[in-house]
């Protein structure tokens, strides 16, 4: 098992993103300085934070080239103004083919340097009734299984629907924080969101953090909300139901230790 460091306070941001990308960069600046004041030192920003369109291929026209672009550039100075690391929920990243983009999270170091970047691997689909979305219309599936070293270990990476798919965690490998960025419906939201969340942090004795979409958008979508952090043992640390705001809570080291100590399921693991 990796060695710990150092406990850590740190922060999921609940944003209603809408259809303005300069709103969106506001408000994230905003709640990512409110989480630094209250000192956090890792903080994770949802899905779809910079644009949330009034249909689905408005995002397109905000695609960026990698290491450019006002998103981008708005994330790297967060993270150096702060002294934090950043976990940029998602931004559309220019994609190879016509008429999609990536969904991508891009991480940045405390001197606002990028340090790591994940593409949303599993694209979500859901019709029920009236509500009906399909991501692969307008999105390209990532490839590759994403993780970096922080202070207190490993993190790992992933985006919204990955949460439904464990064998994506345990190709992570030994992780002391999971990261969910997410955009959750608030018809799947209210049946699976929490479970899920706590589900990961238990079979992989990790802490989980998760930064959603929570309220009603001007596009008429309702997201789940509930950004929340869950310690290792499955407990819900601290949550936020609905609307913008901040969810707080120390990663601790020992508390990480002793749950792996008392339960060693990873080590038991045979297949």
């Amino acid at each position: 098992m990796t060695q710990l460091k150092q406990a850590m306070k740190i922060a999921a941001i609940q944003m209603v993103s809408t259809p303005a990308v300069e709103e969106n960069l506001a408000s994230a600046s905003r709640l990512v300085a409110q989480a630094a004041g209250q000192g956090a030192g890792l903080v994770l920003l949802p899905e779809y934070w910079p644009i949330m369109g009034m249909k689905e291929s408005d995002k397109l026209a905000h695609a960026e080239e990698p290491g450019s672009g006002p998103i981008q550039q708005c994330m790297s100075e967060l993270a150096r103004e702060h002294g934090i690391w950043l976990v940029g929920g998602t931004l559309p990243l220019a994609a190879q083919e016509s008429g999609k983009v990536m969904n991508t999270l891009m991480v940045y170091d405390p001197q606002g340097r990028h340090a790591m970047r994940y593409d949303k691997i599993h694209l979500f689909s859901f019709t029920k009734g009236e509500e009906s979305y399909d991501e692969a219309r307008t999105i390209v599936h990532g490839d590759s299984v994403r993780s970096f070293e922080a202070p207190f270990g490993k993190v790992g990476l992933s985006v919204c629907y990955d949460l439904r798919f464990p064998e994506l965690y345990r190709a992570m490998g030994d992780c002391a924080l999971i990261v969910m960025p997410a955009a959750f419906t608030h018809t799947t939201g209210q049946a699976h969101w929490e479970i899920l969340l706590r589900a990961r942090a238990i079979e992989n004795q990790c802490y989980v953090l998760a930064s959603a979409q929570g309220g009603k958008h001007p596009n008429g979508r309702r997201t789940w909300g509930h950004s929340m952090l869950v310690d290792p043992w499955g407990e819900v640390v601290s949550v936020l139901p609905e609307g913008e705001g901040v969810v707080i809570g120390e990663l601790d080291p020992e508390q990480l230790q002793r749950v792996r100590a008392s339960l060693p399921a990873l080590r038991h693991r045979k297949l």
